[in-house]
């Protein structure tokens, strides 16, 4: 036997099963509730409080370590995540650091490189070739060859 065709439904999320949405509250009104809740003298009026704004001891503790560390500005809401650990500055400095260590590196290792082909030479007894440098002026470079002659 052949079924029955069926009409389209639509499917509808249950009201006792919908999830609700987590509260979220300005820092004007966590400062109106802290402000009444402090006005509480009598017995009974700080639960009436809490329930009337369906709220639990906690947020009010919680609201007032926020404001005594951080004044006002700390009832302001946070974004949420992850703090960024570093800022575009911190990370270039730190590249910069790195570049800056390797090529002292390389530079002690020339540097190292340099020193055992003069001892090679001065074992060997052969005479190293000399360097000039192109930036000293005629005077420097006159006294130069004077020495050079010399040796």
């Amino acid at each position: 036997m052949p079924k029955p065709k069926s009409k389209k439904t639509e499917v509808v999320a249950s009201p006792r099963r919908d999830r609700r949405q987590r509260r979220r509250f300005s820092a004007e009104e966590k400062e109106r509730i802290l402000a009444e809740a402090d006005a509480c003298t009598e017995r009974g009026e700080l639960g009436a409080l809490l329930r009337r704004e369906g709220l639990y001891s906690s947020h009010l503790s919680s609201w007032r370590a926020q404001r005594e560390r951080e004044g006002a500005a700390g009832l302001e809401a946070k974004t949420p995540g992850r703090k960024p650990a570093k800022d575009a500055k911190d990370r270039l400095i730190e590249e910069q650091q790195r570049k800056i260590a390797k090529l002292e590196k390389e530079t002690r290792i020339q540097k190292g490189l340099i020193d055992l082909q003069r001892k090679a030479h001065e074992i060997l007894g052969v005479a190293l070739p000399r360097v000039e440098d192109n930036d000293i002026d005629d005077s420097s470079s006159s006294s130069n060859s004077a020495r050079k002659g010399s040796r």
